[in-house]
C-alpha cells in the first residue's frame, strides 16, 4: 500500500494544503482562507474541513496516510505540538493544533515554524539537496530563516531557533523594528525597507520606473522588483544596496556557522542576481576568507510548495 503525507501552510491570509508523496512530489492542492479575524476555532474548523476533502478527493484514509504536518508563522513548540503565538494571526495563542488534528483524523501531526518547513522542503527536495549545512532565508515582510546542521534542523532551547532577522546591525539607535528593539537586521533589509527606500527616491526627485506601474500609488517590493528585471536604474540601484545590507548581515552567519549553502527565497528574492551578486560579494568582502569562499548563496528551487513539502516530511525531522 502506497503512503503520502499531508503538509499544511498556514499563512496570515490563505491556508495551503497538499498530499505529499515521499519523492516531494505534490499529488494534490488546495487553498482556503484562513478567516484569521474569525478567531483560532473557525481557522482550525477551516483547516479540518479541507483535510476531509483532500482525503475526499484523493481516496486517502488514516492507512494511507503516514502523517500531517503544519508549517506556521510564528512561535511554535514543536516538541509539545502547540502553537504559542501567530503574531500576524490574532487569537492563536497556545493552541494545541497537533493534539486537535490527531484527535479528529488519528493520523500523527507535527507542527513547526514556517520557515523551518521550507528549509527542510528545500534541504530535501530543492536547492539544498545533496547538502548537510546549510541556511534557507525568506525576505519578506520581514527576515526569516531555517538552519541545518549535520543534516538536521536547528531547533534551539526553546524551539525558537533561526531568527537571524534580529541579528543586530547596531550598537544603539536604528530604524524601530516590529519585535519593539532597533537596529535590527530585517529593519533594514525586508520588503518594507525596500519600500521605504523608493519612497525616498522619488520624494528626492529621482524618476522611477515603479511609480509608473503603480497606478493606485501604492508602491510595493514586487513593483520594485519588477522595475528593476526591467532595467530601470533607481530600482536596480535599490537592489544592489539592499544586498549589501543583506550580505553583511549574513556575513556574521557565515562566520559563525560555516555553511556550505544560503538558499534565499521570499518575494524580494523574485529580483534573481540583481540582489543576490551584491549579497555574494558582500559576503566576500566581509566574511572571513575560508568562511567566505566555501559558501555558496542560492535561489530556493521550490517557491511556494517549499512550505507543504517542508512540513510534510516533520514526522521524520
Amino acid at each position: 500500500m502506497k503512503k503520502y503525507r499531508i503538509g499544511v501552510d498556514v499563512g496570515g491570509t490563505n491556508v495551503k494544503i497538499a498530499l505529499v508523496d515521499f519523492d516531494g512530489k505534490i499529488i494534490y492542492s488546495n487553498t482556503v482562507p484562513t478567516r484569521a479575524e474569525m478567531g483560532y476555532e473557525a481557522g482550525v474548523n477551516n483547516i479540518k474541513q479541507a483535510i476531509k476533502e483532500l482525503m475526499q478527493e484523493t481516496s486517502a484514509t488514516a492507512k494511507t496516510i503516514e502523517a500531517i504536518g503544519f508549517g506556521l508563522p510564528g512561535q511554535i513548540d514543536y516538541k509539545e505540538g502547540l502553537v504559542k503565538n501567530l503574531p500576524n494571526i490574532p487569537g492563536w495563542v497556545n493552541i494545541p493544533l497537533a493534539k486537535i488534528i490527531e484527535e479528529e483524523f488519528s493520523i500523527p501531526t507535527r507542527l513547526d515554524n514556517d520557515v523551518r518547513c521550507a528549509a527542510l522542503g528545500e534541504l530535501n527536495f530543492g536547492a539544498g539537496k545533496g547538502c548537510e549545512n546549510l541556511i534557507c532565508i525568506t525576505v519578506g515582510t520581514g527576515i526569516g530563516s531555517g538552519i541545518v546542521l549535520n543534516g538536521k534542523l536547528v531547533r534551539g532551547a526553546s524551539n525558537a531557533a533561526g531568527e537571524i532577522g534580529h541579528i543586530k546591525m547596531q550598537m544603539t539607535g536604528g530604524p524601530l523594528c516590529g519585535c519593539g528593539d532597533y537596529g535590527c537586521f530585517e529593519a533594514y533589509a525586508s520588503g518594507p525597507a525596500i519600500v521605504t527606500m523608493a519612497k525616498e527616491y522619488i520624494s528626492g526627485g529621482k524618476s522611477a520606473k515603479y511609480k509608473e506601474m503603480a497606478p493606485d500609488g501604492i508602491i510595493t517590493p514586487y513593483l520594485v522588483a519588477q522595475a528593476a528585471l526591467q532595467g530601470d536604474a533607481v530600482s536596480i540601484q535599490i537592489f544592489k544596496q539592499m544586498g549589501k545590507i543583506i550580505g553583511t548581515g549574513l556575513a556574521s552567519v557565515v562566520n559563525l556557522l560555516n555553511p556550505q549553502k544560503i538558499i534565499i527565497g521570499g518575494g524580494v528574492a523574485d529580483a534573481g542576481d540583481i540582489l543576490l551578486e551584491p549579497i555574494r560579494q558582500t559576503i566576500l568582502d566581509r566574511a572571513m576568507p575560508i568562511q567566505g569562499q566555501s559558501v555558496e548563496v542560492v535561489p530556493a528551487q521550490l517557491a511556494n510548495s517549499a512550505g507543504v513539502i517542508g512540513a510534510s516530511l516533520l514526522i521524520n525531522s
